[in-house]
């Protein structure tokens, strides 16, 4: 029980905002007819008393927080983080921090209110608010406004294992391979890569921010298992050996040159992703009978990372072909990484 006071002014908040939840306009009339200062000493008082429970500590702290933040919100914070300093076991303490780490949120100190929100993470066990939980409240927030790859990794396995109802499970897995490269953590990428793959949405999921999620994802996972044995150590050997190949019409080394992932075969307006793009057909059938010339010199166009060989007399309706070479992307893998690979063709001039 709640202690009886001498004051009928205190009485009276007793009787207003612990015992009358539902009486939510009669509280608003009573504050609106109360000096704001004389209501925070009031409510201060209040809370000084022992014998108060939980739930009736709860609604006068909030109560006065929130006095506060309409006045000055630095005064909010610091009698949140006071609180929490001085009562390490008020199980609100998780709401209270919440409330200081939004308030920094508003303020556009991110880097503020990040360390808060990792703090409720990390030293304080998930509470219920409304239905909703704090601990994924503050993960929403943090993969928002968290710039390292490392904290970023933790935030979106920790949405994953333990709230794999309220994300998407796809982009999570995306995510997470983004930020295992950027930490160089290839393996873990892979399998992250691996496991969007396996989701029934991967081909059809959009998501903001990371076009082409499905065919970058599928290149890299196939990429990876493949032998790369079509691989040259130089942009010079891979041309010098393609060209050497045409001039005896060996249609067998070619294939064996050309790239057995991802490998496309298109236009200058297709994509790699268009459906059509990706080839798997014999040269034989394009050299038998054909009279193949090529340029002396790599296209003008070419640069350190890709190049581009004109070809002609592949095929009556469309005899100039684009071999295009490019330089191999694939950290995973450092013997690998930066060799050259004979990617794809493009059919007919340069736009």
């Amino acid at each position: 029980m709640i202690k009886i006071f001498k004051s009928a002014t205190l009485f009276c908040l007793l009787s207003i905002f612990l015992f009358s939840c539902s009486n939510n306009n009669k509280i608003n009339d009573f504050l609106k007819n109360k000096n704001l200062e004389t209501t925070q000493q009031q409510l201060i008082t209040l809370l000084n008393d022992e014998s108060l429970s939980s739930q009736s500590r709860y609604a006068v702290i909030k109560r006065i927080a929130n006095l506060y933040s309409t006045k000055n919100s630095n005064q909010m914070v610091l009698f949140l983080t006071d609180w929490v300093e001085k009562h390490p076991t008020d199980i609100y303490n998780a709401y209270w921090l919440l409330m200081v780490a939004s308030n920094y949120l508003k303020n556009q100190a991110e880097p503020i209110a990040e360390y808060y929100f990792d703090r409720i993470l990390k030293n304080y066990p998930d509470l219920l608010i409304q239905g909703e939980s704090i601990h994924f409240i503050c993960l929403q927030h943090l993969i928002q406004i968290s710039k390292n790859p490392t904290n970023r990794i933790s935030y979106f396995n920790q949405l994953v294992s333990r709230f794999p109802s309220l994300v998407s499970i796809t982009e999570m897995y995306v995510r997470l391979a983004l930020e295992y490269e950027k930490e160089g953590e290839w393996k873990q990428a892979l399998k992250s890569y691996s496991l969007f793959l396996n989701q029934p949405d991967a081909s059809t999921i959009q998501i903001p921010g990371i076009p082409d999620a499905y065919s970058n994802a599928r290149k890299m996972v196939d990429f990876s298992n493949s032998s790369k044995d079509w691989t040259f150590e130089s942009l010079a050997s891979l041309e010098q050996a393609v060209k050497r190949a045409i001039s005896r019409y060996d249609w067998r080394s070619l294939d064996k040159y050309r790239s057995k992932v991802n490998f496309f075969a298109m236009s200058w307006k297709s994509s790699e992703t268009d459906a059509n793009a990706l080839e798997n057909f014999s040269m034989k059938g394009f050299m038998v009978g054909q009279r193949i010339r090529y340029s002396a010199k790599l296209d003008e166009t070419s640069n350190p990372n890709e190049a581009y060989l004109r070809s002609t007399g592949w095929s009556p309706y469309m005899p100039v072909w684009y071999l295009y070479f490019r330089k191999v992307n694939f950290p995973a893998d450092p013997e690998i990484h930066g060799r050259w690979e004979w990617a794809g063709i493009y059919y007919g001039e340069k736009l």
